[in-house]
């Protein structure tokens, strides 16, 4: 009998010692929690702030208010405008209607067998072996 008194409060022991545990876990769990919503809660008031203290600074009077203070900017006046007949006249064009290109025959002076890249220049007997493809 007195084995089984003692086994009943080891048990004792041992259930209240895990119900004590299972109490504090969530005791700080219970304060992590609290202690989140109060950040969340400090964090949302300082998007406020900055919200409010955007609109402000992006409020149109006191853009309107600086724009007045440090530029120099008038209204556009429809007298600024020139006709399009009283434009300059085009400059001279060098080149001729019919004559070439100068660039294109610059390109044609260059020989094909001057490398002009990392690709070596092909021969044409070699472009006739592999049909043409590269």
């Amino acid at each position: 009998m007195r084995i089984i008194h003692f086994l009943v409060i080891c048990a004792l022991v041992i259930s209240a010692a895990y119900v004590y545990r299972i109490k504090m876990d969530s005791t700080v769990r219970t304060e992590r929690v609290l202690r989140l919503r109060a950040d969340i809660r400090e964090e949302r008031n300082k998007i406020a702030s900055l919200r409010a203290e955007w609109a402000r600074l992006s409020s149109p009077a006191r853009l309107q208010g600086m724009v007045e203070r440090h530029l120099q900017l008038k209204p556009v006046e429809a007298n600024q405008f020139d006709a399009l007949k009283n434009l300059p006249a085009r400059p001279p064009s060098f080149i001729k209607p019919n004559d070439p290109d100068p660039i294109g025959a610059m390109i044609d002076v260059v020989s094909p067998d001057e490398a002009t890249g990392s690709i070596p220049a092909r021969t044409p007997a070699a472009s006739a072996a592999t049909g043409g493809a590269q």
